[in-house]
């Protein structure tokens, strides 16, 4: 009896079969067991890193500033008067003891005129009773009373002189006529203003130092501020305040820097940096930077047993070359790529980069 073909076939692929696990169990058994005794695969991360010196580098203490006038003065009237003439323009340039406002002279130089006449007149009694004291005509008494008359005359004369110089309100320095506060024509009581004048040469650039910062500052140490334009001006501390702003708690900062020409205007703002003495400080990439699990900024470097460790910093400055910061010490290998992706205390592979 002849068998089908699709039984041929169905014999011939179970002999196939049977033939494969049968060679499969004299050869292959051993290696099996081998791959499954293997234990899985984990290897050591990669990360890449570079040796960075400890510097000892200037330290400066950065705060946001502006440009403000190193005086700034409301010129008032001595006397009561009339104004009768403003010589001065608004926001000129003027000279120590330039004329701002005048006021009318009125009765003054009457006064004056006759202060010197009672002068005069009591020179000439004084003269007199000396004379005549020497011939015997006069007491001593007498001398002195016409003594102190003259004395008394004097004395009016040089009030007189005074009244009529304060007619003349005169710029108290050299500097600038910011402001007119009185016309042509104004009434100007004792102590009521002519206008305000503001002093350029030296410039202050003031700023607000935060509590961390300001116990590093002291007066006399350089400042240098950049301006809105990018003018430089550098100058040195004249004033850190002692006491905080209420609101801020913030202490007010000024450094004077010179100012010829009157070039740099009041109010501009500033980027003010100054030195606070000298630290260790290291330079690092900024992509280097991370925050650890507290939130800290730090840097994590491998250690000299190829762990990785985590270090906080404080930024001191940035530049085109990277980031100063202090808080590390000594020579430390800054893990730059991969920084990420690693965690403290563990074993990484370093490569090393320049």
């Amino acid at each position: 009896m002849r068998l089908k073909s699709q039984y041929v076939f169905i014999i011939v692929l179970v002999g196939v079969v049977v033939l494969f696990f049968l060679v499969r169990g004299l050869f292959g058994g051993d290696s099996d067991k081998a791959q499954a005794k293997a234990p899985a695969a984990n290897p050591t991360p990669s990360v890449q890193a570079k040796l960075t010196p400890e510097t000892v580098r200037e330290v400066t203490v950065a705060i946001r500033g502006r440009t403000e006038a190193a005086r700034t003065v409301v010129v008032r009237s001595e006397t009561a008067g009339v104004v009768a003439a403003a010589p001065t323009l608004e926001g000129s340039f003027v000279r120590e003891g330039q004329v701002l406002c005048r006021l009318a002279v009125d009765a003054r130089q009457a006064s004056l005129d006759q202060a010197r006449a009672a002068l005069k007149s009591r020179q000439l009694q004084r003269k007199a009773a000396a004379e005549l004291a020497a011939k015997g005509y006069r007491s001593e008494t007498q001398v002195l009373e016409a003594q102190a008359n003259l004395d008394q005359a004097m004395a009016g004369v040089r009030a007189a002189e005074i009244a009529l110089k304060q007619v003349e309100i005169r710029a108290p320095f050299a500097g600038v006529f910011d402001k007119r506060d009185a016309e042509v024509g104004t009434y100007l009581s004792p102590g009521q203003p002519c206008g305000t004048m503001i002093e350029l040469n030296p410039m202050l650039v003031v700023g607000d130092a935060p509590e961390t910062e300001a116990g590093r500052l002291r007066a006399g140490a350089l400042a240098s501020a950049r301006l809105v334009d990018g003018h430089m001006l550098t100058g040195r501390v004249r004033y850190v305040a002692r006491d905080a702003d209420p609101q801020t708690r913030t202490y007010r900062v000024e450094a004077t820097v010179p100012n010829p020409g009157n070039a740099v205007r009041s109010g501009l703002s500033a980027d003010l940096r100054i030195a606070a003495g000298a630290g260790a400080a290291h330079l690092v990439p900024v992509s280097a930077l991370v925050l650890d699990s507290a939130g800290r900024q730090g840097v994590r470097h491998v250690l000299a047993s190829g762990v990785v460790a985590f270090a906080p910093v404080t930024v001191l400055e940035e530049t085109s070359q990277g980031m100063w910061v202090s808080g590390l010490k000594g020579s430390i290998n800054v893990i730059t790529v991969g920084q990420s992706f690693v965690a403290d205390g563990q074993k990484v592979r370093v490569a090393q980069v320049r």
